[in-house]
């Protein structure tokens, strides 16, 4: 059931959509997986899973601990279902995995196409009133993240792909008076690449919440010239723009945390592989969509 802030959102969206695009449009409406169109049809949801999160980082939120002993809060579950409200009348066909209905065990088959959905990726940060958290909705295709749509609130930053070779970042205040009229072609995008990694001299971009002996290990086989911590899956995104070179993450992560930014570094330039140079994919349902390591670079010299 739809909580507090995210009932009053989700009715609001659905007058919205209708006033728009009519009572149903999947993404049969939507010409081969349009890129541009999906970021179009869900701009205003993950907006709106912004301004939920922001009320409660402004005002307080009570913790609670998930069976894994990872936290969760209102913030995480209001967002989460008003994106999965807006993703039902979108596209109702495609399965969507979303981190709190699954680990409430709500995990639905999942053929070749499914959406990945992290409500509020860098729950920690949340709580410890830093503002590297983002929202994150993904889009698999045959085990590989086509799509993908990151927003940080707290920083009024969007990051997208527009298309498989392109992605895109835009300044927008999730609770600025005008939200409601921001379209994509308003925004502001702007073009984003990774740059060229120089391997006498990398910059590495790490969690701020998480690191291990064996990444340390990894990063000493290279020449880093300079380290920049962030969290959530700004990571990626710090690679996209290119800012950095290379995110390595020696350590577990789910596929939800991990798809939206992967599809935005992909579509910059960037690639992710498995620590061993394999390719990274999607869809571990046997799994429990969990990840093993990997490793994230920004554009190689010879590309």
């Amino acid at each position: 059931m739809l909580l507090r802030h995210g009932a009053l959102l989700a009715v609001h969206l659905r007058q919205q959509w209708i006033k728009r695009n009519g009572e149903h449009m999947s993404l049969e409406g939507l010409p081969g997986l349009n890129h541009r169109n999906l970021a179009a049809a869900l701009l205003e949801v993950i907006l709106a899973a912004g301004r939920i999160e922001l009320g409660y980082y402004h005002t307080g939120v009570e913790v609670e601990t998930k069976a894994d002993d990872s936290p969760v809060t209102k913030a995480d579950q209001e967002a989460e279902a008003v994106i999965l409200a807006a993703l039902a009348r979108i596209a109702p066909e495609i399965p969507v995995v979303a981190e709190e209905a699954a680990s409430a065990g709500q995990i639905p088959d999942v053929g070749t196409r499914f959406f990945l959905v992290d409500p509020l990726d860098g729950t920690r940060e949340f709580i410890h009133q830093r503002d590297e958290f983002t929202v994150n909705i993904a889009l698999i295709e045959a085990g590989v993240a086509v799509f993908g749509m990151v927003y940080a609130p707290a920083l009024e930053m969007l990051y997208v792909t527009l298309a498989a070779d392109q992605a895109a970042e835009a300044k927008i205040a999730a609770d600025a008076a005008d939200v409601a009229n921001v379209t994509l072609e308003s925004c502001g995008l702007q073009p984003i690449h990774c740059r060229k990694m120089d391997m006498s001299g990398l910059t590495v971009v790490a969690s701020r919440s998480h690191s291990n002996e064996e990444t340390e290990a990894f990063l000493a086989k290279y020449e880093v010239r300079a380290r920049t911590s962030a969290g959530s899956s700004l990571k990626f995104c710090v690679l996209a723009r290119g800012d950095a070179d290379l995110y390595p993450r020696l350590a577990p992560t789910m596929e939800w945390d991990t798809a939206a930014g992967h599809a935005v570094l992909a579509a910059a330039g960037g690639s992710v592989t498995t620590v061993d140079g394999g390719a990274f994919r999607y869809g571990k349902a046997a799994a429990g969509f969990l990840n093993p390591g990997f490793v994230a670079w920004g554009r190689h010299a010879d590309e």
